[in-house]
């Protein structure tokens, strides 16, 4: 299998997508090193970690022989199921977009450190499991950061839409053979939590600006230094 929903940002500094699927170590390093990777932000929960865990370090934590060279893997967690909301009462696209305002006002730091690599010049992939919500996030701030439009932001989170049924089977699939008392419905379609509609972004966007202003400003709020936030400009 690979990375799902992958697609570079930023003059492709910046990579986004899902967790990586059914990689063993060699092909792990194979995609590590097609893509230039330097660098991993993992934005799962420790749970979801171990379910699909990254192959880029043997069992006693150093980098394993097959990556070369070594790639900086990041934990920077946001458990969606323990923060700001509950994902069962996402039923419209304007909840999805208050979801996502809730993250941030609450860790802005989260999202400063999932962009400090790519700020330092490490070329980044940032995911979580679908490469939808928690990377949606962080991309879109990325993307502004970068000097994109509202209309770039919203095309690229929109763009999750036409790969959400293969990232969706893989997923049910990955949480049906390791928790199979998971239910068939928590992965249903029809499920708001599980789609990307544009209205959701064009939401958090508008309360973003509402709440934030200026995008570079958040980022200082969030930890990166002056030079950091100048650095993810285009």
């Amino acid at each position: 299998m690979a990375v799902l929903n992958l697609r570079p940002l930023a003059g492709g500094r910046i990579l986004r997508g899902s967790q990586p699927f059914g990689l063993d170590a060699a092909a792990t390093h194979g995609f590590l090193a097609e893509h230039g990777i330097q660098a991993i932000v993992d934005l799962r929960s420790e749970l979801e970690r171990s379910l699909v865990p990254w192959l880029v370090h043997d069992d006693g934590g150093e980098p394993a022989a097959v990556v070369q060279p070594a790639v900086e893997l990041i934990h920077n967690p946001l458990d969606p199921n323990a923060i700001a909301g509950s994902l069962q009462a996402v039923e419209t696209a304007e909840d999805l977009g208050d979801l996502y305002l809730g993250w941030i006002r609450l860790r802005p730091e989260w999202v400063g450190d999932a962009l400090r690599p790519a700020a330092r010049g490490k070329r980044t992939l940032v995911h979580c499991s679908l490469g939808k919500d928690r990377t949606g996030v962080v991309s879109a701030i990325g993307l502004l950061a970068a000097g994109g439009t509202e209309d770039d932001v919203v095309a690229d989170y929109a763009a999750t839409t036409a790969n959400l049924p293969d990232v969706l089977e893989v997923m049910a699939e990955t949480w049906r053979l390791s928790v199979p008392s998971t239910p068939a419905e928590y992965f249903s379609p029809d499920l708001m939590i599980l789609q990307s509609p544009e209205a959701a972004m064009r939401h958090f966007l508008a309360g973003f600006a509402r709440e934030f202003g200026d995008v570079r400003s958040f980022l200082r709020e969030a930890g990166l230094t002056a030079v950091e936030v100048e650095s993810l400009a285009l």
